[in-house]
């Protein structure tokens, strides 16, 4: 083959990629054919929140474009077609209108809303709920979750004959109500749920064992290598249902994008690395505190849902999350706690995450009353809400009970990697393609050391001496310190890792 050959084959391979239906487009094409994102994300062979991140602005590449753009190019053919015999005359016979369907005040903004035509157990309250989100039973607004309920089942159904009644077909991925039984609900941490919904991490962890026969070490190994795409599976998993729709891969400030190919970008985390500069004479002993799955608690946060949006002005709304350039106000209490932002030698204006600023300006309220305010100069945010990864978390801390319950650290490990490679895998990353939010990031990261703050100064606020705060969960502390914590290894328990004395007697120093 001569050179122009080679020049002009590669031109034939060549071309401009699929072309893609405008981004407003694509969300109404899906939601007219009544196709889930789920749906369509197992179709594509991608993840749910994808597909979220193709309807919000980002275009996939390569082979799943092309199938993605068949997807939509079919949608619209078909809704074409149907709305083109929706204008040709009738011939059927008139017939007396339907009743008007009432009106209700159903969110317009759920995916997948169908009324239930027998109740089933809400998966947030456990209560009936006569609708379902998704394939999920759920109560469409949180005024109507109530408290669970105490009994585990209720009565059968029977006919006047006495026979049970039949049950209506199900998907099998929804609680199934058998003949003549009432749907089973089991207690799972702060909800309930189906007593045969499959649970994803322990099916995993089953069929790991089996495949390595056994072996413990190999079936730890091969879990903690697949924790981030069975992390996002698992995340696409308890958002069925969700109210909110999130941008997995939206447009970020310069401000979050690394400066050198090595570096870092422009947000200040507050990490503490602490040490107490003094102790009162004589000797001391000092219990090293370790803060448990303190990544894990750090998911109850304020994570933005959409795209971050500029503003500036000495301002902050409760009601969205992101980050601050502020100028942080002095501290005056290193002698007995930690900066909240942590150790920083450069003065002047910095980003900050929504934890650190919340802290900052709580401690600057009449009740603590240690600071003066941060003042904000300028802001990235977008609404937020606290729950986003509640479902998510409240799966995973359920798994790690029960693995410390059980003495099972094959499954205590998978839990670890998946909720620390979450965190540390969702900026940029290689490892994770499906959520790209470099400042949900951030923000967890800076919620974990804020956790460490407070539980610093709830030590110092009741008697004991801080002598070090370092990291997300490490703090020690002179004192009782029993007498303030759980010892423990839940999440909200702390675990002695380390005893140790320091200082010195008169006698030494003479």
């Amino acid at each position: 083959m001569t050179d122009f050959e080679a020049i002009d084959a590669l031109l034939a391979r060549a071309g401009q990629e699929t072309p893609l239906p405008p981004v407003e487009e694509r969300r109404p094409l899906r939601e007219a054919l009544n196709v889930s994102r789920a749906q369509l994300a197992q179709a594509l062979g991608v993840g749910a929140s994808t597909v979220g991140g193709w309807e919000s602005g980002r275009d996939p590449s390569g082979e799943v474009r092309e199938k993605y753009a068949y997807f939509l190019n079919g949608a619209r053919t078909k809704l074409d077609t149907a709305a083109t015999a929706d204008t040709e005359p009738a011939v059927e016979p008139a017939v007396e209108p339907a009743e008007e369907p009432a009106e209700t005040d159903e969110p317009a903004d759920l995916d997948d809303v169908d009324e239930l035509a027998d109740p089933q157990p809400c998966v947030l309250c456990g209560q009936p709920a006569h609708h379902q989100v998704e394939g999920f039973p759920q109560h469409l607004h949180p005024a109507d979750c109530g408290p669970a309920p105490t009994a585990p089942a209720t009565e059968p159904a029977t006919e006047p004959d006495g026979r049970s009644e039949a049950r209506r077909p199900t998907a099998t991925d929804r609680p199934v109500r058998q003949a003549g039984h009432g749907v089973k609900v089991v207690p799972v941490g702060r909800r309930m749920q189906s007593a045969d919904t499959p649970d994803p991490i322990t099916s995993a962890v089953t069929a790991v064992l089996a495949e390595h026969a056994g072996d413990v070490e190999a079936a730890t190994a091969a879990l903690v290598k697949r924790a981030i795409p069975d992390a996002m599976q698992l995340l696409d998993h308890t958002r069925k249902g969700g109210r909110y729709d999130i941008i997995a891969h939206p447009w970020l400030p310069d401000v979050l994008r690394k400066q050198t190919a090595r570096g870092a970008d422009q947000v200040w985390e507050g990490r503490p690395k602490w040490a107490r500069p003094e102790l009162p004479s004589g000797v001391h002993e000092v219990t090293a505190l370790d803060v448990n799955g303190s990544y894990l608690s750090a998911l109850k946060t304020h994570l933005p849902l959409g795209q971050l949006e500029h503003s500036t002005g000495d301002h902050h709304d409760r009601r969205r999350a992101g980050i601050h350039l502020i100028t942080p106000p002095a501290w005056n209490h290193d002698q007995v706690l930690p900066n909240p932002i942590g150790n920083r030698d450069e003065a002047g204006p910095l980003w900050v995450t929504e934890p650190t600023l919340r802290l900052l300006q709580r401690l600057s309220g009449p009740k603590y009353a240690l600071c003066e305010p941060p003042v904000i100069h300028e802001s990235w945010t977008s609404g937020a809400t606290e729950g986003l990864l509640e479902k998510f978390r409240i799966t995973l801390k359920d798994a790690r009970d029960q693995a410390i319950a059980d003495g099972d650290d094959v499954t205590l490990e998978y839990v670890k990697a998946m909720y620390s490679k979450f965190v540390s895998t969702m900026g940029e990353s290689n490892y994770n393609r499906e959520l790209y939010r470099t400042d949900w990031m951030h923000l967890i990261r800076s919620q974990a050391f804020a956790n460490l703050w407070w539980k610093a100064h709830r030590a110092y606020d009741e008697g004991l001496m801080v002598v070090r705060a370092m990291g997300t969960d490490e703090l020690h502390v002179i004192g009782d310190w029993r007498a303030i914590f759980t010892e423990g290894r839940g999440l909200t328990e702390m675990e002695p890792k380390d005893i140790y004395t320091v200082g010195t007697t008169t006698e030494e120093k003479a």
